[in-house]
């Protein structure tokens, strides 16, 4: 009986983390969809002098609706990323806590390197879904603009895009590298949240759950610069390759490939490629993400 409520209580848990990422979710693709769209033009083409020239030419030449473009695919997927990122990060969190009362029951907190890995793992879990809709994203972001367009919608865009290469080097293109940027980003967003709000409560002798919602929001917000800063070279790649041409247009044979192209073509500075509008962004996105995911789980309890 014990056992089974146990499990009862696990299952409960991860049910309310899952939500709670769901609401995260749906608040980071709504605040971060126009600054993701510069920045995957800027990473993608050489046409913009800067950011601003970007967003400027893109409101000029297409409207105020482009900087939404391909948003039904991340408003649908990117809810379900962030709340497996939430949920498999609180899953780790779990087991690592289990193992530590087992293994030091005076201390069986996390040290900062089992929440770098229960990020890590977070960020690999969510890397099955978040490749192919991160993939079909980009497409729609980087099309033609018009009657020129290449596709119609992101099914069609899915559809076309499996029908090139397969499912697996079709729409799961820049997979291995998504892994690796995935691992990365989210060991360190989790890790400097935990750090930050650990330290808080330490410092002001406060539970958690007391810590205030702009102190939560602003400790997101610093995760979400960490994040990119540590993980940026890798998405350059990954949009360099998932906005890459099929056939003969085809640039990239793989990853490293991308790599070194990019290395012999742009020095450093092609790794860093739009990293202005990228951080200019994480702030906002990744302290509302943070915010509303404590928000939801401070309202169920």
């Amino acid at each position: 009986m014990g056992d089974a409520n146990v499990e009862a209580g696990s299952l409960k848990r991860t049910f309310k983390d899952l939500v709670a990422g769901a609401a995260g979710g749906i608040a980071q693709v709504l605040l971060g969809q126009p600054f993701d769209i510069v920045k995957v033009r800027l990473q993608t083409t050489s046409q913009y002098s800067s950011a601003l020239d970007g967003a400027s030419q893109i409101l000029k030449n297409e409207g105020p609706l482009a900087f939404y473009k391909g948003t039904l695919t991340p408003l649908v997927g990117i809810g379900a990323c962030v709340s497996i990122q939430f949920g498999a990060f609180h899953y780790a969190r779990r087991r690592f806590e289990t193992s530590n009362a087992t293994t030091h029951p005076l201390h069986p907190s996390l040290s900062y390197g089992q929440y770098y890995a229960s990020g890590a793992f977070a960020g690999v879990a969510n890397s099955i879904i978040s490749g192919p809709i991160e993939h079909v994203r980009i497409r729609l972001q980087t099309q033609p603009h018009g009657a020129n367009r290449l596709y119609s919608g992101p099914i069609d865009c899915v559809r076309k895009l499996s029908a090139h290469e397969g499912v697996l080097a079709g729409l799961y293109r820049g997979e291995a590298v998504t892994i690796l940027r995935e691992a990365q980003a989210y060991g360190v967003w989790f890790l400097s949240f935990e750090y930050l709000m650990n330290a808080d409560a330490k410092r002001n002798n406060i539970k958690r759950d007391e810590i205030s919602q702009w102190k939560v929001a602003t400790y997101g917000g610093l995760a979400g610069e960490a994040l990119w800063l540590s993980s940026y070279p890798f998405d350059v790649v990954k949009s360099k390759m998932q906005s890459d041409g099929f056939g003969p247009s085809k640039r990239y044979s793989s990853m490293r490939d991308c790599f070194a192209q990019t290395w012999r073509a742009e020095g450093v500075k092609g790794f860093w490629k739009g990293i202005g509008p990228t951080l200019l962004r994480a702030m906002p996105v990744s302290a509302g993400t943070f915010a509303v995911v404590e928000m939801a789980m401070r309202a169920m309890g």
